[in-house]
């Protein structure tokens, strides 16, 4: 008598290993969509990761013919901002945008249904994306799936807590001063944020923030992120700028002999701020585990001043965000006040309203002038290990304003007169709280480096603590051909938080 065949299990299986189930026969993709509903269902309550369902569409799409890519029939969750679903709430984290409904897809979600990947949810971002803590008044906070009492980190805090619950083992984000990397780091998983101009970002932006920003994804696995790059890079015609071309598919770079490498260990973080021992305990045990795989680690110093690095990176996301509302104002003929837009975020746009074109372009000359520096530091190094953030993930709160703080942030924002230096000087304070979180994820950002956070090391508290690596301008596959080795010789993907789907 033949033994019994047991069902596939979905949660033991990356987003190619469900491509593989579906392409073998052994699941349909109805069966796989109805399965990652009833996991983000289950871990929703303690997370607050979602913030629109689109599980009937997505079920009819399972029942139908679906386009065939690497993940055909693969669950996806979308991070909701930048990237427009039509017909879909589009909220971007803001009361302001709170009826908005999607009038298209995006470039980048049109690539994603190519691929074959078939979007079930909108996961929770800060207002904007301008937080590295997923925090909106208009959502509530997201939780980390290792502990519910700390952040799931952000600006791509939802999908980062899915992936990290293993609801679904993909999910959307964009990365803007590190907001893949840091809930990546915070929910225990992989983020890459890829070399600019690797993946679209139209037909709506030409560019985010100035070019610091755009998108790719949170996964489990190193070789899901490799085969959705591969899936979605490529030229967006009238992009102001593209990547190099890859040499052969960043999948065929995961597991890949990287060779004996030259690794700078910079644990000086290039905002200013004082790392906390465990992010630094981090960094050390993956020098240790990068030396004991045959590579040459020495530390290494970055060729960045935090202080000036800090004013300029200010003025620019500053001037980013005023642009933004702006613009939103122009093309909804409605006014952001107080009622509908937080008081960061308008204290934010106060600062880019008053900077002055001068100071922004020199700002923007000097984080020109840091990617020619580290085309040199590249001279003689193959990578940079550094860790993720500057502390460990941050509880519900730590670093959003304290009462006092957030009411004189109301008074500026409702004076008519505001004094620059007292908007200045505010703002300035707010960043040095959020510097000190992240003193390392803008530098890619600035210089348009690929750069990732990885998984390898937890804290006595049993909280994930991130670390990661950035390599030269175009060169993703050193990255891959690294983050699988380590993934190899430390598996995470088996080490289940306390809030886990299934």
């Amino acid at each position: 008598m033949l033994a019994p065949v047991s069902a596939p299990d979905p949660g033991s299986s990356d987003a190619l290993g469900l491509a593989d189930l579906v392409r073998t026969r052994q699941i349909t993709p109805l069966e796989l969509v109805n399965d990652a509903i009833g996991r983000i269902e289950a871990v929703h309550p303690r997370l607050n990761a979602v913030v629109a369902r689109m599980y009937e569409r997505a079920r009819d799409e399972a029942r139908g013919k679906l386009p065939q890519g690497p993940f055909t029939g693969v669950p996806f969750v979308v991070k909701d901002l930048v990237q427009p679903v039509e017909g879909v709430r589009f909220t971007r984290g803001s009361r302001f945008f709170a009826d908005d409904i999607a009038t298209h897809d995006s470039t980048l979600i049109q690539r994603y249904r190519r691929a074959g990947l078939i979007l079930v949810a909108k996961s929770n971002t800060p207002e904007l994306g301008l937080t590295p803590f997923t925090e909106p008044t208009l959502h509530g906070p997201t939780r980390s799936p290792w502990s519910t009492e700390h952040s799931a980190g952000g600006s791509s805090g939802g999908s980062g807590a899915l992936v990290g619950a293993r609801a679904v083992p993909m999910a959307h984000g964009g990365d803007g001063g590190g907001s893949l990397r840091i809930p990546a780091a915070c929910c225990g998983a992989f983020g890459l944020k890829p070399t600019r101009g690797r993946t679209p970002m139209g037909p709506d932006r030409h560019e985010g923030w100035m070019g610091l920003a755009l998108d790719h994804a949170v996964t489990l696995s190193v070789r899901d992120s490799a085969a959705l790059l591969d899936a979605t890079m490529g030229y967006d015609p009238g992009a102001p700028y593209d990547a190099p071309p890859a040499a052969r598919p960043f999948l065929a770079e995961v597991g890949a002999p990287p060779g004996k490498l030259r690794i700078a260990l910079c644990k000086r973080p290039v905002l200013p701020g004082d790392p906390h021992a465990d992010v630094l305990a981090a960094a050390d045990d993956a020098a240790a585990l990068l030396a004991s795989l045959g590579h040459h680690v020495e530390e290494a110093t970055l060729p960045v001043h935090p202080e000036e690095f800090a004013t300029d990176f200010l003025k620019m996301t500053s001037v980013s965000t005023c642009f933004d509302i702006e613009e939103a104002e122009r093309v909804t003929g409605r006014k952001a006040s107080l009622e509908t837009m937080e008081p960061t975020t308008l204290l934010l746009a106060l600062l880019g309203r008053v900077v002055g074109g001068v100071r922004v372009q020199r700002a923007r000359f000097n984080m020109q002038a840091m990617g020619r520096r580290m085309e040199q530091f590249f001279q003689r190094y193959d990578l940079v290990l550094s860790p993720t953030l500057g502390l460990p993930p941050a509880r519900i709160g730590q670093l959003r304003p304290g009462p006092a703080e957030a009411r004189l942030q109301e008074m500026l924002i409702a004076a008519r007169m505001t004094p620059v230096l007292r908007i200045e000087s505010l703002v300035e304070t707010i960043a040095s709280r959020t510097f000190r979180y992240i003193p390392y994820t803008p530098l890619a950002n600035v210089t348009g480096l690929p750069s990732a956070s990885l998984p390898l090391f937890w804290n006595a508290q049993g909280l994930p603590i991130g670390v990661m690596l950035t390599a030269r301008f175009g060169d993703e596959a050193t990255i891959f051909r690294v983050a699988s080795q380590l993934e190899a010789a430390r598996p995470w993907r088996d080490r289940r938080p306390p809030v886990c789907a299934g």
